[in-house]
């Protein structure tokens, strides 16, 4: 079999164009507000996007019909990356999540009045969206099955109610895609359906950001109830009680655009890295000539370049129309845990500088810190790839 790993002319041209917006005008502002999102707002996060529209660079994982440039998985990765390069580098492209995931649920599960309603503004950057699917413990996270969130027929529609936490980008939103289960009890493996719930809906609330390490999400990670939530049978996101099934459309490509994005902040940190090491003299010679150092880089760049093989691999196997629920797992697990290393190298290589807020190393440390939690713990993902091996040798 032919194994071609080059980009068209157009995927190059994107990928060049999306490098100077993120030379040009995010990494100055993230440097300015030290890589908090939240600094900038949402007029800074329009500004943003509105200078990558002027670039020709906006949406690029989203269907053209809806303003985007309709990339397949493998040709998003280099723009991901590219993109990645700055905190705030998806939030220009409008590829940051929750958006970005929820752009690829909505194109491929939602009516077109929906697409109309939702997608459309939200491919855009026109709204800003949620999805409402984590809950306090003993309710669904890593096993989803344990939703308690609940949705009741009523006349005309259903009346959800739940507690939801960790909500990404809940403040703020335009919607939520919310989690609720219409049949069965917590722990069932059916029975959840997801539902379009409009901001302006009283009986979805807002209460609190939960404060944490990353700081790089607008919108936080909000607590947020629906309380007596009414909404109509149009906010039905796809088929009743198939909501599980699915979760999986979003979650397996969304693992793997985590990983393009933050692959791009390992590159940074080890540019970073190289250029100090490159300059700095201590017993007489230049840091980068020392073979410890030496092996730090060499193991980041091994890093770097394994991390960028293995999403390839699953982007073609998404590509290919198929699950790709091992090899997204696979990616996500090792480059969330690679991507940490590399940022810890660079943290030491740059010694007092690296820990100092004069660089934006130490915030990076603490943002792929998250990554090795979200999108499912490396502990689960594994748990998870030894699962489907042990059944593929048990037959």
């Amino acid at each position: 079999m032919a194994i071609d790993l080059r980009h068209g002319d157009d995927v190059a041209d994107l990928v060049a164009r999306t490098e100077a917006l993120v030379r040009d005008t995010v990494v100055p502002l993230e440097e300015r507000h030290g890589g908090v999102i939240a600094s900038v707002g949402e007029e800074g996060r329009v500004e943003l996007q509105r200078a990558a529209a002027d670039a020709g660079v906006l949406a690029p994982h989203a269907p053209r019909e809806y303003g985007g440039h309709g990339l397949g998985m493998c040709d998003r990765a280099p723009v991901f990356e590219a993109a990645g390069y700055s905190l705030f580098g998806p939030l220009a492209l409008n590829i940051a999540a929750p958006d970005e995931g929820n752009v690829h649920l909505l194109a491929e599960v939602a009516t077109p009045e929906q697409k109309e309603r939702y997608l459309a503004p939200l491919a855009t950057g026109r709204v800003r969206s949620c999805f409402a699917m984590t809950e306090p413990a003993p309710g669904a996270g890593s096993d989803p099955s344990a939703l308690t969130t609940s949705a009741t027929r009523v006349p005309g529609g259903w009346r959800i109610d739940g507690h939801k936490w960790f909500i990404t980008g809940a403040d703020g939103a335009g919607f939520a895609i919310c989690m609720a289960r219409t049949s069965g009890t917590p722990g069932d493996r059916g029975g959840a359906t997801m539902f379009l719930v409009d901001a302006e809906n009283p009986g979805m609330r807002v209460v609190r950001h939960v404060e944490t390490l990353d700081q790089s999400m607008i919108g936080g990670h909000c607590e947020v109830r629906f309380d007596d939530c009414v909404v109509g049978d149009d906010a039905v996101l796809g088929a009743v009680d198939e909501g599980f099934t699915y979760a999986q459309v979003r979650l397996g490509p969304a693992r793997t655009t985590h990983c393009m994005r933050w692959l791009g902040i390992g590159r940074r940190a080890q540019d970073l890295a190289v250029g100090y090491v490159a300059e700095r003299k201590v017993f007489g010679a230049r840091l980068a000539e020392l073979g410890m150092v030496q092996q730090l880089i060499a193991d980041n760049e091994i890093d770097i370049e394994a991390s960028r093989a293995l999403v390839t691999r699953a982007c073609w196997e998404l590509d290919q129309g198929r699950s790709a629920a091992q090899l997204t797992s696979i990616a996500k697990t090792f480059v969330a845990e690679a991507v940490w290393r590399i940022v810890d190298r660079a943290v030491q290589l740059c010694g007092a500088l690296g820990v100092s807020h004069d660089i934006l190393l130490s915030r990076y440390l603490r943002e792929v810190r998250a990554f090795r939690i979200y999108d499912g713990p490396s502990e689960v993902h594994r748990w998870a790839i030894a699962r489907r091996v042990v059944k593929r040798h048990s037959h």
